[in-house]
């Protein structure tokens, strides 16, 4: 079974490997975990709020649906990388 070390260092192995690391790089721009979380939150919201306005605009229901759709598959991406970012963080 392996430990977290055996599992640290093998990331370590395939970062020094590939020779770039976005996490880094977005680290040393000042970009946190806590911002992409807060922006994920954000994206959810923005999400309902862009299906409510484009039902009120009397817009197909289709193409209020795809609105809603479209912005709610930014909230999983921005938390997966600040979980990449949070990883980073804590090595």
């Amino acid at each position: 079974m392996s430990t977290s070390k055996d599992i640290k260092k093998a990331a370590r192995k395939v970062e020094e490997a590939a020779g770039w690391n976005p996490m880094k790089q977005l680290g040393a721009l000042g970009v946190r975990s806590n911002h992409l979380y807060i922006a994920g939150l954000a994206s959810v919201g923005l999400s309902f709020l862009s299906w409510l306005v484009s039902r009120g605009k009397d817009d197909a229901k289709a193409q209020s649906d795809r609105w809603g759709i479209f912005v709610g598959q930014w909230a999983p991406t921005l938390f997966a990388i600040g979980v990449g970012l949070k990883l980073e963080e804590d090595s």
